[in-house]
This record gives C-alpha cells, sequence and structure tokens, in this order.
C-alpha cells in the first residue's frame, strides 16, 4: 500500500482544482492487485511481413475506466484543503496491419497477440502462410508496458500496477472492437462483423486462450501454441524436461558442470571471480544470479531447438576427459551470449531495478514484474537429480522479488488459476499446441477436452512454439519452415489438424453471420 503522490505520465493529462472540506479529507492508497523472457525476440527486418505502426487510445484502467486521479500538490488555506490533480485515463498504444492477403471485405482477421517483448511488426512465421490460405487480415497488438506502449514514462513499481495478463485481455477486447468500426468505416458499411480468430505463443498463447475463455463473443476460436496457461510457484518440471530433453550422456555432463562451477564458487575469492570471467559474467555480484544465468544457457538449446549445438561439444568433451567448465564456457559465450544474443545484464538484479524507459530494453524489469505478481514460474532446482544449481530456488526468486520491486510484491498463483481455471480452463474452440522438448509445456494443457484440442509435437529438436516457428525455433525460420525438424511429418500433421479446426471454426461463425460461436 503506498500513499498517492505525484505520478509521472506519458499520456496527454489535464489538471484540474478539487477542493476538499479539511473534516472529509482523509489519505489515498493503492494496493497492488523465467528463462528471463519465454520468447526470444526477432530482428531482422526480412523476418516481418510489416512494421509499419499504428496508434489508438487504449484505456488505462478498465476496471475504473473513466477517473484516475493522480493527487499531488495539497496545501491547507482558509480551513480548505486545495488539491491539485492530474486526469490520466489514456495511452497510446502500438499495433500493426498486414492486409496483403486480406479477402475484401468478408475475409476473416487474424489478431495475433504480441507477448513479453517489444513488439516491432508481423512476424514472418507460420501465421502469414494460415492467412494467405485463409485469406486472412493480420493484425498485431503489442502489449501494453512493452516496447513503445508504455503508459508512463517511469517504470517505477507504483507505475506498474496497471501490468497484468487482466488489463491485457481488455486491451485486446477493446482494439478488436475499434479494429472492426475503422474497417467497416474503410468499406462504408455498418453493424458488420468479419470472422476473427486470435494467435499466440508462449505467453501470448496464454492470452489467445484466455481471450477466447472470458470473451467468446469476440471470436470465433484461439490458437495457443505452447501456451503457459497454469501458474506454477515451484516449477521443477521445467528442469526435469530439460534433463528429458538431454538424454542421459548431455544430462550427466550438465550436471558434472553445474557441480564443478559450484564448488569454485565456495573457493577463494579469486577463483570466484575468475569463473564469473570465464563465463564474460563478472558482473554478476550475486550467485544465484551468475547459476541462473547458466541454468537458462542450456535451457534455450532444447527449449529453442538447437540441442546439438549444446550438447555434442559437451558429450564430446567429457568423453575426452577435457575440461568440461572450459567447454561449456566456450558454449555461453560463444553460443549463448554470441548467435543467441542473450545478454549478462539480464541477470543482474541491479539491471532489473532500472525504472528508466527504454523501449527496447525495459522488457526484462516488465516481465518480472508479471512473474513476481501473477504468475511465479519460479524454475527451481528439484530437490533430487537437478540439473541446475540448489541456489535457484524459491527464496532466491522471492528476494528478488523483493530487491527489485519493494517488500509488498509476492505472486498469488492460485488467485490466477482460480480466475483463469489453469489447465483446467473451460474454455471452448482453443486448439492447444506443444512441442515435445519443451520445458514450458509443462505450464499449457496436455490433454484433449470437449472442443479443446491438445496436441505435442513429437522430434529430436521440436520446441517452443514449434507448429508456429518450424525448426530451429530461433533464429527464426521463414513461414515457419519445418525441413529442419528431425520429423517434419510430425510438424506437419499437426499442422493440419489446426488447420482443420480454424477451417470448420470459421465456417460455424459464417453459417450464422456472426464473428463468434
Amino acid at each position: 500500500m503506498r500513499t498517492l503522490g505525484s505520478i509521472s505520465m506519458a499520456a496527454t493529462t489535464s489538471s484540474v482544482v478539487v477542493v476538499v472540506l479539511m473534516v472529509m479529507f482523509s489519505s489515498f492508497s493503492y494496493g497492488y492487485v523465467v528463462p528471463r523472457t519465454m520468447f526470444h525476440r526477432v530482428s531482422a527486418s526480412d523476418h516481418y511481413l510489416t512494421t509499419e505502426e499504428h496508434w489508438f487510445n487504449q484505456t488505462l484502467d478498465h476496471f475504473s475506466p473513466y477517473v484516475l486521479l493522480s493527487f499531488c500538490n495539497y496545501y491547507f488555506t482558509d480551513e480548505l484543503w486545495i488539491i491539485h490533480v492530474l486526469d490520466h485515463t489514456t495511452f497510446q498504444q502500438r499495433y500493426y496491419e498486414f492486409l496483403d492477403y486480406f479477402q475484401a471485405p468478408d475475409g476473416p482477421i487474424f489478431l495475433n497477440i504480441c507477448g513479453e517483448s517489444s513488439c516491432t511488426g508481423i512476424t514472418n512465421d507460420y501465421l502469414g502462410v494460415l492467412a494467405k490460405k485463409f485469406g486472412a487480415a493480420v493484425v498485431a497488438l503489442e502489449h501494453r508496458y512493452y516496447g513503445k506502449s508504455s503508459p508512463f514514462k517511469s517504470l517505477k513499481t507504483e507505475n506498474l500496477r496497471f501490468l497484468s495478463s487482466k488489463q491485457a485481455l481488455f486491451d485486446l477486447a477493446i482494439f478488436r472492437q475499434r479494429y472492426q468500426e475503422s474497417l467497416n468505416l474503410k468499406l462504408n458499411r455498418t453493424d458488420v462483423e468479419n470472422s476473427w480468430f486470435v494467435f499466440g505463443g508462449s505467453y501470448s498463447g496464454a492470452l489467445s486462450a484466455w481471450f477466447r475463455l472470458k470473451f467468446p463473443h469476440l471470436t470465433c476460436g484461439s490458437l495457443a501454441s505452447s501456451a503457459v496457461v497454469l501458474a506454477v510457484y515451484n516449477y521443477t518440471e521445467f528442469d526435469q524436461q530439460i534433463g528429458e530433453s538431454a538424454g542421459p550422456e548431455c544430462k550427466a555432463a550438465l550436471q558434472e558442470t553445474t557441480q564443478l562451477v559450484e564448488k569454485r564458487l565456495e573457493s577463494t575469492d579469486s577463483d570466484r571471480k575468475a569463473i564469473k570471467s570465464l563465463f564474460g559474467a563478472s558482473e554478476l555480484d550475486i550467485d544465484g544470479d551468475f547459476m541462473y544465468l547458466l541454468a537458462d544457457a542450456a535451457v534455450i538449446a532444447f527449449q529453442y531447438g538447437n540441442p546439438d549445438v549444446l550438447c555434442s561439444p559437451l558429450v564430446q568433451a567429457k568423453k575426452a576427459g577435457e575440461d568440461l567448465v572450459d567447454a561449456y564456457a566456450k558454449y555461453v559465450r560463444d553460443y549463448y551470449l554470441g548467435i543467441f544474443g542473450s545478454s549478462v545484464a539480464t541477470y543482474n538484479q541491479e539491471h532489473l531495478k532500472i525504472t528508466n524507459l527504454n523501449a527496447e530494453n525495459s522488457g526484462d524489469r516488465l516481465w518480472w514484474f508479471q512473474v513476481c505478481t501473477e504468475v511465479a514460474y519460479f524454475q527451481v532446482a528439484p530437490s533430487n537429480d537437478s540439473i541446475r544449481s540448489s541456489k535457484v530456488d524459491a527464496r532466491y526468486h522471492l528476494d528478488l522479488c523483493k530487491y527489485v520491486f519493494g517488500k509488498d510484491i509476492y505472486p498469488d498463483v492460485d488467485i490466477t488459476n482460480i480466475y483463469y481455471g489453469g489447465t483446467k480452463i473451460a474454455g471452448s474452440k482453443i486448439v492447444f499446441t506443444n512441442g515435445s522438448q519443451d520445458p514450458w509445456r509443462h505450464a499449457s494443457k496436455q490433454f484433449s477436452s470437449p472442443d479443446m484440442p491438445s496436441y505435442i509435437i513429437s522430434c529430436h529438436n521440436c520446441g517452443h512454439c514449434t507448429d508456429l516457428r518450424g525448426c530451429p525455433q530461433t533464429p527464426l525460420s521463414l513461414e515457419g519452415n519445418a525441413q529442419n525438424c528431425s520429423s517434419p511429418e510430425a510438424v506437419h500433421k499437426v499442422r493440419q489438424q489446426v488447420i482443420d479446426h480454424i477451417d470448420l471454426w470459421l465456417s460455424e461463425c459464417r453459417a450464422t453471420g456472426r464473428s463468434y460461436m
């Protein structure tokens, strides 16, 4: 809880003067209702269908949409409190549209949900193939606070109180309605609804499923790719899946590497500094941050469809009796921090405390806020047979949340799962897909239920969002090309099932003349 004070704002504000009787005056206060990110961002311009930006005014607080007052500069005069207040109710939200395949005027509209990073365009993955097949327009909305869609100039904790999946879902609903209205205006028609279908992968895959759950009247269905719909406090299955995906030899090499690094950290101060320097991570003073970096470096090989890049040299080094720590450090420096493009700063809690707004580099702090308030996904070391260090436990995560955001921040995963249903989500016309090697799949819905089919794409390098991204999942395979998957047939089979569901649910919409079923 905090007393309201001056708030820095990016949106247009208007000041008013409120006169309040002294006897009525009381203090006002607000309460607060991983890899570090799950989806690796894409940068090359030819990897996008479009990067042309569009904007619209979005409601800041959908649960109190009309008046949001920031009280400041109050003073006492003539037995009255004079309070200057600022009205801050909207912000500018970025979106994109791609109409090259749109069969106007009645083609469907595919809403692609952007997730926990800056949204710099509509990616040219398998969604583009689907849009061409169905003659669909594609629109993508940037998630509030991320990228250029920040309501505030400062990302201090009190300014993040409107950052949540619940607010984001209402953003999507409002955007969907406004875009439909603007399309009708362009086509010189009224009260006409195109058929809408929602897409998302990873966290945005969960948003896709939740959007259909909460707003079934606004979409014919949704694709929830690698959708992490279950908030998890102690996510031990994450590390266990890495061990299973690695196989016995690679798993043993990773475990031994972790043990050797831990021993050096517990040695002299010079050894401790030397081991961090070897991995190019000298800036990480907290050992837990350093061991989290090392754990994530292994994770991405399996999560994004490049297992052999990690396991082949590591297993070879073990068989040859070479220094496993040196072999792993080379992989981390050359691949994880080099080719893959991760940053050591992502793991530095001092970096996470930075509140200055930077469209491209603020995502780490923002996603951790969502982790620390809603979903947790704490990737803790299992009690037995763990690959990651025991330093990465629940206490490490809770201490991080407290240090970065304040003592009152805590992930209430029970409330999140009650609100959305977790893996028992009671929705309809949602298709779930997961890759067999993806550690995030254990937070997804992996079993089919009536009107909610679920498919596992099984292959050696089938990871996060394989149905949309192909293999490997990063770097991007244009149009989600699956030829480099160890079993392209497995990918094609699931994609055909997805196409069949989209076709069925869109046709049911068209048959009723509605945008939903």
